[in-house]
């Protein structure tokens, strides 16, 4: 991930210098559903993790507190808050002259009162950094707003102390006029909004080192860019550039330039002038040639050429171990030229590594191959001109993914934008789906959202030749959201006035006759069949004597009722013919469309016996179902087994690794799963037996808590209320891998605790009388498991304190005479890496074994990997003076210039309170070490 990514999710890191405790509920907002990020202290989030609630940096005891505004010391840190800008403005009403004072500022632009608040920038002379992002809204969808930022005063070129600017995630078309009027620029990112070019005064940033307006519209670029002598990374990723200045070459100090997801096809020789470069992506482009003095850069350490056009490669360049040519067409000749008409010309392919998330489609087609499996097909002339598609697959939410009675969901959901894009010709897309336990009465369908309703695809079912895995085969004209669903066979028919005739695939035997003159406009009429074993209603009903017959669904896309009455076929029930018939017990039931309510109409039609049917005439449609029994009111009876016919008998797993107890793996399976995945874990995971039987429909909402002394982090995203959600789909892993903690001391006692787990939101399609049963704490509660923290063994030398619980020792960074960090500057460092992590662990001297095996320990919860990684480093280098320098290197090798201006200003911030401790109390700096005091971020 690049550095202009920073995490949507996560809040500011310039959050506040005074320690989680401290804060009061009059300056934190509630948490807003739906909001990105959540307004949320994340640092309290990590200071749980590492036990640093209370811990205040050395220098920050005279900082205001939380409790009394939120302004802290020169930092603004406002888009944590829905009403950011409302705040500032109050600020600077009741306290503009510390207002004024301040050097970092923090806003979202999704506030609604954004434009007011820009009229104060100007104010603002000593503002060093300023970040005006978006992103912190998603939709109902989740994806992410962008802000409403268009421009910015023209006077904010005035500030001549600005030396970091963020405007991502933005409406920006044109980059404001006041920017390259900024002479102490050092950061800009404007990536994620509309750029289509950039003014030719852009080269007057003489002092700029990072630039990212990745994500944007940008054709071209101006000659002036290569003035930026100072630029030493440059990222115009995903862009639409067709053609680079030979001005580029001009950028001696660059050490990183992505290029990659624009449409060059090729790039100037003044490349090769770039000594300093390490790092030039180039891949998903259009390159046809690459010149060969990128071999000659010295310093090169990447070089990524994949999904381009390249059938030669420069052979200095063919042999060098980083350089990636995957997806090109290599070696290959060039096709004759295609005659109108004669055939299909060869697609170029892509294949897209999992950080990728977009591609470019040119009108000469492509196929493109997405690291989970995915498979799409642009034909030639789909496009007309080139468009940037992007992509993500999303957990399915119950509250927009609408599953209809007996579907069952086979895959996540797979969001293609731009919403709405139309092709000139159909797009092929192949899904992998988890392959149902059985086809038979049932077909699989990718099913599309068109922003109002979902509707099922024609579809088909493939077996790719390696993998055998089953992959949806569709056909579209347009992108939106895409997912594959298991539902019964449908059989439909146009009915024309002539009248026609519908019959099951699934069971022969039923039929539908449309008489002439049925209707006076075509209807389009679908038919499922559900069967039911005799043995199954056996089971439900608790009696042998009770018959049923498959259960019929007729649905019209009219909402009129037919003229003349539609002819229905129904096959008698197992094991009744019309020669043992009794009539008496027959009955013939109508549900309403979400089987909610069953009526008997066997008094209400005409019915027809032959040896092996019943027949009756209706005139307008809904689910029909025979059922032979001695029962009087068999209405009820027929509601409760369908309802129980939509039901999953499952069982929940709690585990703990061998390794690591708190690490707990959560599942819930439907029972025939559960030996198979159990036999599977046993060697890494251990824990109690799984739960008794319980019932569960698809969709549904179901929680689990930590209970007796056992505690997670409530900051989670799937927390709600102290406890993690789940929602069940029957053929998807309903299975979540968490760390937990305890608030006892370990080193005394083990912890017996316990997770439980209790039904959540009732579907909307479930039957009244199951929602009714299912209210009251008593109905709630599924299972309960126990979950067993060891007792900590001491560890030899260790000289402890004791922290909100834990036990960790002091840890200070650096020397007394430039500043050091702590615990709680690397625990707010921490909150701002974000997804960068292994990235920056390596530039800091981790081995690829130790950031391979922090990740695995901490899958599933990035902020432990993130903690595990910078506390793991600077234990081991709490000894080295140099460390402080040597993480702000890294920082900056990891293209995380933000992170590495704060902790630049954090040591400034230490070595001036330092200098006046010394002035204060006339001590010699061998003396003053206690004294000295240290910044908090």
């Amino acid at each position: 991930m690049r550095s202009d990514l920073i995490p949507l999710l996560q809040p500011s890191s310039l959050l506040f210098l005074t320690p989680a405790a401290s804060r009061c509920r009059r300056c934190l907002p509630a948490r807003q559903v739906g909001a990105c990020p959540a307004p949320v202290d994340k640092t309290q989030k990590m200071a749980e993790l590492l036990g640093l609630g209370d811990e205040r940096g050395e220098g920050a005891s005279g900082a205001p507190t939380l409790a009394d505004s939120c302004l802290a010391d020169n930092r603004l840190n406002l888009d944590v808050y829905p009403d950011g800008c409302r705040r500032l403005l109050q600020l600077f009403e009741g306290r503009r002259g510390e207002v004024v004072q301040v050097e970092f500022l923090r806003l979202s632009s999704n506030d609604r009162l954004l434009g007011a608040a820009l009229g104060i920038l100007p104010r603002l002379k000593h503002l060093k950094s300023l970040v005006l992002k978006g992103g912190h809204a998603r939709d109902e969808f989740g994806s992410c707003q962008h802000g409403s930022l268009t421009s910015l005063p023209p006077d904010v070129g005035s500030l001549r102390c600005l030396t970091h600017l963020d405007l991502s995630f933005n409406s920006l078309s044109t980059l404001p006029s006041c920017i390259p009027r900024l002479p102490g620029l050092r950061v800009l990112s404007v990536s994620h909004n509309s750029l289509v070019a950039l003014p030719e005064d852009f080269g007057s940033l003489s002092k700029l080192t990072f630039f990212s307006a990745m994500k944007n519209q940008l054709k071209d670029l101006p000659q002036s860019i290569g003035d930026l002598a100072a630029l030493k990374d440059l990222d115009l990723s995903e862009n639409a550039l067709e053609v680079l200045p030979e001005e580029v070459g001009n950028l001696h100090s660059c050490t990183q330039l992505d290029l990659s997801g624009n449409l060059l096809s090729s790039i100037p020789d003044s490349v090769g002038n770039l000594k300093s470069l390490r790092r030039l992506h180039l891949h998903s482009n259009l390159l046809v040639t690459v010149p060969a003095s990128l071999a000659s850069l010295p310093n090169l350490s990447r070089l990524d050429l994949q999904n381009n056009c390249l059938r030669t490669v420069p052979p200095e360049l063919q042999t060098l171990p980083f350089v990636h040519l995957r997806g090109n067409p290599l070696g290959e000749t060039e096709p004759p030229p295609q005659a109108e008409g004669s055939g299909v010309t060869e697609l170029q392919r892509l294949f897209l590594a999992s950080g990728e998330d977009s591609f470019t489609v040119t009108s000469e087609g492509c196929e493109v191959i997405l690291a989970c499996g995915i498979h799409f097909y642009f034909p030639a002339g789909a496009a007309s001109d080139p468009v940037r598609i992007d992509f993500r697959t999303l957990e399915p939410d119950p509250r927009w993914v609408k599953l209809r009675h007996h579907d069952i969901l086979l895959s996540r959901v797979l969001e293609l934008q731009p919403h709405g894009v139309k092709f000139q010709q159909e797009v092929q897309i192949w899904m992998p789906y988890a392959s149902p336990q059985s086809l038979r009465q049932r077909e699989v369908v990718v099913r599309t959202f068109s922003g109002h309703s979902w509707s099922d695809l024609r579809t088909q079912v493939e077996q790719e030749t390696k993998s055998k895995k089953h992959v949806a085969h569709c056909r579209v004209l347009h992108f939106s959201w895409f997912l594959v669903v298991s539902r019964l066979v449908q059989n439909e028919c146009q009915v024309p006035t002539e009248g026609t005739l519908l019959f099951s695939s699934v069971d022969p035997n039923i039929k539908v006759t449309f008489p002439p003159g049925v209707t006076e406009e075509t209807r389009n009429v679908k038919l499922q069949v559900l069967p039911v074993s005799a043995e199954e209603i056996a089971e439900l009903t608790a009696d042998a004597g009770c018959r049923a017959s498959p259960l019929l669904c007729l649905s019209q896309d009219s909402l009129v009722d037919f003229l003349r009455p539609v002819r229905i076929q129904l096959p008698l029930p197992f094991g009744v013919t019309g020669l043992n018939l009794d009539r008496s017990r027959l009955h013939l039931l109508r549900g309403d469309v979400q089987g909610q309510t069953w009526d008997d109409i066997t008094s209400q039609v005409v019915l027809e016996f032959t040896h092996l049917y019943a027949v009756f005439e209706v005139t307008h449609f809904s689910w029909y179902w025979l059922w032979y029994t001695t029962k009087t009111y068999i209405g009820g009876i027929a509601k409760k087994v369908y309802e129980r016919l939509r039901m999953y008998q499952v069982n929940f797993i709690a585990l703990q690794r061998k390794k690591d107890p708190e690490q707990v793996l959560l599942q819930c399976l439907p029972k025939h799963k559960v030996d198979p995945v159990l036999k599977k874990l046993q060697d890494r995971y251990r824990g109690p037996e799984p739960s008794d039987m319980v019932e569960m429909f698809e969709g549904e909402q179901f929680f689990a808590a930590f209970e007796r002394g056992i505690s997670i982090d409530m900051d989670r995203p799937d927390c709600v209320d102290g406890r993690l959600s789940f929602i069940f789909y029957s053929h998807l892993k309903n299975m979540k891998e968490i760390y937990v903690t305890s608030p006892v001391d370990r080193k005394g006692q083990a912890v017996k605790g316990q997770v439980s787990f209790y039904r959540g939101a009732v579907p909307e399609s479930i039957p009244e009388e199951a929602s009714r049963r299912r209210k009251g704490p008593d109905s709630l509660w599924l299972a309960t498991l126990p979950i067993k923290l060891p007792r900590l063994k001491p560890r030899w030398g260790e000289n402890p304190r004791p922290q909100n619980g834990f036990f960790f020792s002091p840890l200070n960074l650096g020397n007394a005479e430039t500043g050091y960090l702590t615990q709680a500057n690397l625990l707010s460092i921490a909150r701002r890496v974000g997804a960068d992590w292994q990235t920056i662990g390596l530039n800091l001297g981790l081995t690829y074994q130790q950031i391979e095996r922090i990740g695995y320990n901490n899958r599933e919860d990035l902020d432990k990997q993130i903690l595990d990684m910078l506390f793991s480093w600077a234990q081991q280098n709490s000894e080295d003076p140099d460390c402080v320098s040597k993480l702000i290197k890294a920082m900056k090798e990891s293209g995380r210039q933000d992170i590495a201006d704060e902790v630049e200003s954090i040591i400034e911030l230490g070595r001036q309170k330092y200098r006046e401790s010394i002035r204060r109390v006339g001590l010699e700096q061998e003396s003053s070490t206690e004294d000295s005091a240290t910044a908090t971020m």
